[in-house]
């Protein structure tokens, strides 16, 4: 039993130390993009590569996406993550309206945006309902 229980140690010690270090492990930050090794960088690849080949029909929309995120500022960008941030945690409805009024507000120069922007906080919920239903937003196509 003894030699049972001092194997059970030697093998499970050693385990148990080596999980409790790799979250201190995958805390330390990592070098920039030039000094990843190659299977860093695939793992951060392949997701995209996978997306591009499923989805022939998106692939002009996925390069524009990326294209428009390259010419951003950080702060830029740092509003983008801020805003897909708060649209993941909107009610559905509240989805649908920021939805219906982003397609609306796309074709606008900015005063009429912010007419439109002016005027929907003015608007009761009923009044908000009725204007999403005049004014749905697209269909999206599945990601």
């Amino acid at each position: 039993m003894k030699t049972m229980k001092t194997l059970t140690s030697r093998l499970l010690l050693p385990l148990l130390m080596a999980l409790a270090s790799a979250p201190a492990m995958a805390q330390q930050p990592l070098p920039e993009w030039d000094q990843l090794s190659p299977a860093q960088r695939e793992t951060l690849v392949a997701p995209m590569r996978d997306r591009w080949n499923a989805s022939p029909e998106r692939r002009q929309r996925v390069y524009d996406h990326a294209r428009s995120w390259q010419q951003m500022t950080p702060e830029q960008r740092e509003q983008a993550r801020r805003g897909m941030h708060r649209f993941e945690h909107m009610a559905p409805q509240q989805r649908r309206e920021a939805q219906a009024l982003f397609a609306r507000m796309r074709g606008m120069g900015k005063e009429q945006r912010q007419q439109l922007h002016d005027q929907w906080q003015k608007m009761t919920p009923e009044q908000r309902r009725q204007w999403v239903e005049a004014n749905p937003p697209p269909a999206r196509s599945q990601r």
